[in-house]
């Protein structure tokens, strides 16, 4: 006889928390996330359905391979994974567990899941992120983004972090860890607060640029 692992069947689906790294389409029209381990080569969305990391047809989570989405029951444990060296850019996701799920001691591992919120640590100054700039790597066709400031944008490619929320879509939260910030279907005190920061730092960068150019000698 096999042994049958006991069902749950919870009226809700239940919360989890992890660490990923959030990303931009090449193309500037999808943004979502990617993981720090196994999944890490197979960028997600909001919304999203796991799939067999190895190329297998089986559904995922099977009960004899490591496919799937994987969470912790805590917040509190997801939070400690980013204090190494290799996890200080990724953000923290709160996410609801769909689908079918196998239980571990101290997460899941699941078949579907809603990434409800993000938490984007500070800028790599310190200061409270505005933006997710350019992290200068990432995945074929994704840029990995990383917590930026107002005043460490500078040119690269970036995004408010109201603006990464509406482009993820989905409902999705996204907050500075310094400071909230609520994403509705408007625009707020905070969100326009942060855009136009975002876009003074990118004109601050332009103008010294310019200034560079127009002095003698810089011409070659």
């Amino acid at each position: 006889m096999r042994l049958r692992l006991p069902e749950e069947r919870p009226t809700e689906p239940p919360t989890g928390y992890k660490i990923a790294h959030p990303v931009l389409s090449h193309d500037g029209t999808r943004a979502g996330f990617t993981g720090v381990s196994l999944g890490g080569a197979l960028p997600y969305g909001v919304l999203d359905e796991a799939r067999c990391v190895y190329g297998r047809r089986h559904r995922a989570p099977h009960r004899r391979c490591d496919c799937g989405f994987h969470c912790v029951h805590e917040s509190a444990v997801a939070e400690a994974m980013l204090c190494t060296a290799e996890h200080r850019a990724a953000v923290l996701l709160e996410v609801s567990v769909l689908g079918a799920y196998i239980r571990f001691e101290r997460g899941f591992r699941y078949a579907r899941q809603r990434v409800r919120g993000a938490t984007v640590g500070p800028c790599d100054c310190g200061a409270v992120a505005a933006a997710l700039a350019d992290a200068g790597w990432g995945r074929p066709g994704w840029r990995v983004l990383t917590a930026a400031c107002a005043g460490c944008v500078r040119g690269r490619t970036s995004l408010s972090l109201a603006s990464f929320a509406r482009l993820a879509g989905e409902g999705l939260r996204v907050r500075a860890a310094a400071g909230p910030v609520a994403v509705t279907g408007s625009l707020g005190v905070s969100e326009l607060v942060a855009e136009a920061a975002l876009l003074q730092a990118r004109l601050d960068w332009f103008q010294s640029q310019l200034t560079r150019l127009q002095e003698p000698g810089t011409q070659g």
